[in-house]
């Protein structure tokens, strides 16, 4: 008989405020931001004027995410602001990863704070006796969530929440119930009494727009979701129709993907703090990424033969799309030229966007012959120069000592989620 499944949800609560204050206790801060009104913010002059997480004091006041500033500082005049660091989350991100790949080597990073773990084949072995095989392996996963939970806040200084099912849907829903520092499960037989109660909004990818329609259907719960007619939710929503149903059901049939340690390609992707739907400004970031990508290829003398870029949107649905190079590439220019070709083929000019990515393949070592053209009168040779000597100085001074002068009235900086 094939053995159940037992899928972790982990998520970092309050990411951002909690990997700021863990950062400022560690460098010498007195006063943990967790612990007062307090919020992560940035300049009230661009996009970065708003809330990008905030502490549990903070709530009471009622500030919340993506509340600007302003309004926020309104609510609670003595709110302690901080700005984001983005290479500092990402150091506690990859330590946070790496904790949870010392417990399974089915690990799939969902997002910059949070993760699923495959934890099927990682509860060591059982005595024949045991009366309730499935009950006893359950037991050791809730166990083994505890442990993980626990390792994470003493090592690292964060509290994380998990979630444990046997899908991915049901351990994320999971994960989302009572916050902070706690481990919830969410079998299918506890879908009734655990989720169905819960508003319809409560179900991953509904958002504001379909729970508006699925109430002006008389849908209020998950549990109404489950139980309503597939065809009357196909007739309104076409496909989502059946995910709505099979999601409020908990039946989902994604598998984890979990990426190799041995890396093939080169990528960094950012989670942006607000959703973006300007070509200029997505563009911005691209080439942010893509000299991030082109340092670190650089860096190993190498080159690569194909370009990929992900689009997640803003109801975390993927798309990407890759092209061949005609010659190995790793100069900023190239690598971003084709990101933005891919990106035009991608988007639709209207759907917000949650995260972009770039990711080369193809990689190989050693001198590049270049096949010329007539009409190419582009010198290699001295952009090469060029994208060297930004790496050094880089590499001496910091990532923000030289900026291009298109980027620096841009709204993101160039630290964010790396894959």
């Amino acid at each position: 008989m094939e053995q159940e499944a037992l899928i972790f949800h982990i998520d970092v609560n309050s990411a951002f405020l909690s990997w700021s204050a863990v950062w400022r206790l560690e460098h010498g801060e007195t006063t943990d931001l967790r612990e007062i009104p307090s919020a992560v913010g940035g300049d009230a002059s661009t996009r970065h004027g708003i809330v990008l997480a905030k502490s549990t004091p903070a709530k009471k006041y009622g500030i919340k995410t993506a509340q600007p500033l302003a309004e926020a500082r309104r609510l609670c005049p003595n709110l302690v602001v901080v700005p984001s660091d983005f290479e500092v989350y990402e150091r506690y991100s990859d330590a946070f990863i790496s904790i949870l790949r010392r417990h399974s080597g089915l690990v799939e990073k969902f997002s910059i704070d949070e993760a699923f773990v495959d934890i099927t084949e990682h509860l060591g072995t059982f005595a024949p006796e045991e009366a309730d095989l499935k009950e006893a392996r359950r037991r050791r996963a809730v166990a083994k969530a505890e442990e993980i939970r626990k390792e994470v806040y003493e090592t690292l200084g964060f509290t994380v929440n998990i979630g444990v099912s046997t899908n991915k849907l049901l351990a994320k829903m999971a994960s989302d119930f009572q916050k902070p520092d706690r481990v919830h499960t969410l079998f299918p037989e506890e879908i009734s009494r655990k989720m169905w109660p819960l508003p319809v909004e409560d179900l991953l990818f509904v958002g504001k727009a379909s729970a508006a329609r699925l109430r002006s259907l008389g849908i209020r719960t998950i549990g109404e979701l489950a139980h309503a007619d597939v065809a009357m939710l196909q007739a309104h929503f076409k496909k989502q129709g059946l995910m709505f149903s099979q999601y409020a059901n908990g039946v989902d049939s994604a598998f984890l993907r979990s990426h190799p340690a041995d890396n093939k390609g080169y990528g960094h992707s950012i989670t942006l703090p607000v959703d973006i739907k300007d070509e200029k400004e997505a563009k911005q970031i691209l080439l942010r990424l893509c000299e991030r990508v082109g340092a670190r290829l650089r860096a190993d003398e190498v080159h690569a033969q194909v370009v990929a870029v992900t689009i997640r949107y803003y109801d975390l649905t993927n798309t990407s799309h890759q092209l061949m190079l005609e010659t190995p590439a790793n100069g900023n220019d190239t690598l971003h030229q084709a990101a933005c070709k891919l990106f035009d083929e991608l988007w639709d000019r209207s759907t917000p966007i949650r995260l972009l990515g770039v990711r080369t393949g193809k990689i190989g070592k050693g001198e590049v012959a270049r096949q010329l053209t007539l009409f190419d009168r582009t010198d290699y040779e001295k952009k090469e120069k060029l994208d060297k000597a930004l790496d050094e100085i880089r590499a001496k001074f910091g990532s923000d000592a030289v900026s291009r002068a298109s980027l620096m009235r841009s709204k993101f900086d160039e630290n964010g989620k790396t894959e």
